[in-house]
């Protein structure tokens, strides 16, 4: 959220209230590097480890884990149920966990701001595979979720995107993991 940014950084990133500004907000308009550094300063203040999660956990999480009822969007397979996406946003964020949360009982992973991932975008099998290992290198960092201004259709479960390292938009934030 906005209020823990704001409270391990010192100060916000560069948010307005055109789209969406709250403790309870989500945290946009990061860089992958920014995020980077805010997650070596919550370990340091917190004592524990965070991290981006690779793009395997992030799908696994949205997907309701080992609790999947196979639904298009995380949570549900109608869209406004469990995400502020561009038909119900009034094109900005809206404060996190206002939505239906997923199996597993975590919100926002559709729509509201994309999430970084740590791995870097590739192409990968489509064949099964436990835990695997995302690309070593490539045109960007991958970014999952969706955002409020896109289409229904860009905040299923399967859309992946990516964005340089050095980008940061009003519709991209973060999720962490906590090992």
């Amino acid at each position: 959220t906005q209020q823990l940014w704001y409270v391990v950084m010192g100060s916000y990133p560069n948010i307005s209230s055109t789209y969406g500004r709250g403790d309870d907000y989500p945290v946009y308009n990061v860089t992958y590097s920014q995020c980077e550094q805010f997650i070596k300063k919550l370990n340091t203040l917190t004592g524990k480890t965070f991290r981006l999660p690779t793009e395997a956990e992030w799908e696994f999480a949205a997907r309701g884990g080992k609790n999947t009822n196979g639904y298009k969007y995380s949570g549900n397979s109608t869209v406004g149920t469990v995400a502020w996406y561009g038909s119900n946003s009034s094109n900005r964020t809206h404060p996190v966990a206002q939505k239906t949360a997923n199996e597993v009982n975590i919100f926002d992973m559709s729509g509201n701001v994309w999430g970084w991932c740590s791995d870097w975008y590739g192409n990968y099998t489509m064949s099964s595979q436990t835990d695997p290992a995302g690309a070593t290198s490539g045109p960007g960092h991958v970014i999952r979720g969706g955002a409020y201004n896109d289409a229904a259709t860009e905040c299923r479960v399967s859309v992946r995107s990516n964005a340089s390292a050095t980008s940061s938009f009003t519709t991209l934030g973060l999720r962490l993991v906590m090992e």
